[in-house]
């Protein structure tokens, strides 16, 4: 049974995805958890009105800052109903055995780290409450190996790997764990990183808020351990 509202968290709220994720729960009238080490603008707050909004920047590597951000939302909210972990970096152009360490650690810690962090923080209070969902953000490159991405590759499967563990571990207790696998987002970012190519091929912010606001539905409830391309045209 649905609860309403539901209260959903999403880290990297200040990002374009978090963004559009934001304004997606906000219309369906969520209570929103906003975890970013960016303060969240004026603007973006505007746009979830009349949504009610727990904004909080923090550091989403350190677990005690996450912990104690999840105690707060708790305290405002009572519950939570969805964990959806937008956080991630990006780095690319080193072959393996040239990457360096601070590149591995900073992959790993952005991608994989925070999902660990949130997952210690959460899922103990679904499993109180009696169910949940956990979306996680993946990445469709990440199925396979490719030349000068390595670090990010083993990064992000790690996260479909873990979604797939996550899944079995939690699937009968009534908590649903999925991921998505975006291809190249259509952001202002990648738009000014690759001007030469062409962002009608890509995935827009919304599209993707839209599969992961599915997956963290009723409507999903058979669903687990799954990880959804979501391609656009590419």
């Amino acid at each position: 049974m649905s609860i309403s509202p539901r209260t959903v968290v999403l880290t990297g709220a200040a990002g374009n995805l978090g963004k559009a994720a934001a304004q997606v729960f906000a219309q369906e009238g969520a209570q929103l958890v906003l975890l970013d080490r960016a303060p969240i603008s004026d603007a973006a707050r505007a746009s979830l009105a009349p949504a009610q909004c727990l904004s909080l920047v923090l550091d989403l590597c350190d677990a005690a800052q996450v912990a104690a951000a999840i105690e707060q939302a708790l305290a405002r909210f009572g519950r939570i109903d969805v964990l959806c972990n937008l956080t991630g970096g990006f780095a690319m152009g080193d072959t393996v055995h040239e990457t360096s360490d601070s590149t591995w650690d900073f992959l790993h810690a952005m991608n994989v780290g925070t999902l660990r962090n949130t997952s210690r923080a959460v899922v103990p209070q679904m499993l109180r409450q009696g169910g949940g969902k956990i979306v996680n953000v993946g990445a469709y490159s990440a199925q396979r190996g490719l030349a000068a991405m390595g670090a990010y590759i083993a990064a992000k499967s790690e996260v479909l790997r873990l979604t797939e563990a996550m899944a079995a571990e939690l699937r009968m207790k009534n908590i649903n764990v999925n991921c998505v696998l975006p291809t190249i987002l259509d952001t202002p970012q990648n738009r000014a990183d690759m001007p030469d190519a062409d962002p009608k091929r890509w995935v827009s912010p919304q599209d993707l808020a839209k599969v992961i606001a599915f997956l963290a539905s009723d409507a999903a409830h058979a669903i687990h351990g799954a990880g959804v391309p979501v391609t656009g045209l590419s």
